[in-house]
């Protein structure tokens, strides 16, 4: 493990957990790669520095938030909340998104710097929130698009809340503005009330590497708010890329965040060199991540060893200067006749291999069951209480637990609750692919 660090910048780390041996001919290396960032300078501060961050907020205002008006009201109450949570020096900007996007404040194509003035005039715009209208999201983020590109902030993030489907835009228009923003901004998105499709609202955290919830109560929504800017508050450092290097004849298989949440990056690699690709990772504070690696390596002989990967976490550079490594680790695969040597599962990469397979499952069997297809949703749903129980996911445990009743969680026997909350099964949907840590020894 090596650790390279510029003054005052978080500190980053890499650690890589691995069954190294592989049977002769055996090709296929699997390795968890630990990500930590610690000793950032913004977790503690009372003020980013000028140009450090800049946030939008985005703000459903279609007809149906005034249904139940608690809503509206609690759309705005959270976003003055979050709009308090903005550190002197935070360039922001609040939009009204219906079927057309408006900006809210400070309504002249440019971000207001957060100070005291700002976020109280701000929070006046806020009283004259109103719904009606459509849903048209893409119009929203492209909006918030050309305010964050107007920014030369290092942190540039999204706050999106909707209550409802993205009907009044062809699917294909929402995929393409996803295409267009991703790797300019990061989003967090939540769906409020229960009426919101969770694979739009998914699909659109996964797209810009943010985060994806419900807040079923609109009750909620300020602490929600208010936990999300706060995090937000906390970055330091944007556009990390963790970069793997594999020698001639090796190639990479895929490449998963599995901690905090499972995200599959395969599919977003870009070539940095003829041996190397980056894999996008977003902004950092003081937080660690897991990601599971998997390289195929050519076959080779009893006794021979290889370096199987080297994965670097990069940075882009100033113009005209290379990208900083800000810390390395390396993979490895040695051949041997050792039985018991190659087939042992390291205990990291066989946790989080389960907790792929849980999100997985528990996403088959509630298609399943929302099909009819009583059978199917059983054994799905069964293997994912199995796969809680034995990970010690216990709060993935307590939600499948309000969706089928638990006979025997450790062999995976359940059956299907004949009546199902609507904003249960959308929490479980929802947050089926956050995972819990290895247990560590």
């Amino acid at each position: 493990m090596a650790n390279f660090a510029k003054p005052s910048a978080p500190r980053f780390s890499v650690e890589v957990y691995q069954n190294e041996f592989l049977a002769e001919g055996a090709r296929d290396v699997h390795a968890i790669v630990t990500v930590t960032s610690t000793g950032g300078a913004t977790a503690t501060r009372t003020a980013v520095t000028p140009g450090g961050a800049a946030v939008v907020i985005m703000v459903d205002c279609s007809g149906s938030m005034e249904y139940p008006p608690d809503k509206m009201r609690g759309a705005r109450e959270a976003t003055a909340a979050a709009v308090d949570t903005l550190r002197d020096g935070t360039a922001f900007a609040v939009i009204a998104g219906t079927h057309v996007a408006r900006e809210v404040f400070p309504r002249r194509g440019l971000l207001a710097i957060a100070d005291a003035t700002t976020r109280a005039q701000a929070k006046e715009a806020l009283r004259g929130l109103s719904s009606g209208g459509g849903t048209a999201i893409g119009t929203w983020l492209r909006l918030a698009d050309g305010l964050l590109r107007g920014s030369t902030a290092a942190i540039r993030h999204g706050i999106l809340l909707t209550d409802g489907r993205n009907e009044h835009e062809d699917p294909a228009v929402l995929r393409a503005t996803l295409d267009a923003c991703a790797g300019r901004f990061t989003c967090d998105a939540r769906g409020v009330g229960t009426d919101w499709e969770v694979k739009e609202v998914t699909g659109i955290a996964s797209a810009l590497l943010g985060t994806a919830d419900i807040v079923a109560d609109p009750a909620r929504l300020t602490d929600d708010f208010t936990h999300m800017m706060e995090k937000v508050m906390g970055k330091e450092v944007a556009d990390v890329s963790l970069r793997l290097w594999t020698p001639v004849g090796a190639e990479v298989l895929y490449v998963k965040q599995v901690a905090p949440a499972v995200q599959d990056l395969t599919g977003r690699r870009t070539e940095a060199s003829p041996r190397a690709g980056d894999y996008p990772t977003g902004s950092w504070g003081d937080e660690s991540r897991e990601y599971h690696v998997c390289v195929r390596v050519p076959g080779a002989s009893v006794g021979q060893e290889m370096l199987a990967a080297r994965a670097a976490l990069v940075m882009p550079g100033a113009p005209g200067e290379d990208p900083s490594v800000l810390a390395q680790g390396l993979v490895r695969a040695v051949w041997t006749d050792d039985l018991a040597a190659s087939t042992a599962i390291n205990p990291q990469v066989a946790h989080y291999t389960g907790q792929a397979e849980l999100a997985q499952a528990i996403q088959q069997g509630l298609e399943a069951r929302k099909l009819g297809d009583v059978g199917g949703a059983t054994a799905k749903l069964g293997r994912a209480v199995q796969l809680a129980s034995a990970s010690g996911n216990a709060d993935t445990a307590k939600l499948l637990a309000k969706v089928v009743d638990v006979v025997d969680a450790a062999a995976g026997t359940v059956r299907l609750k004949a009546r199902v909350a609507d904003a249960d099964e959308m929490t479980l949907e929802t947050r089926s692919t956050q995972t819990v840590r290895v247990r560590k020894s």
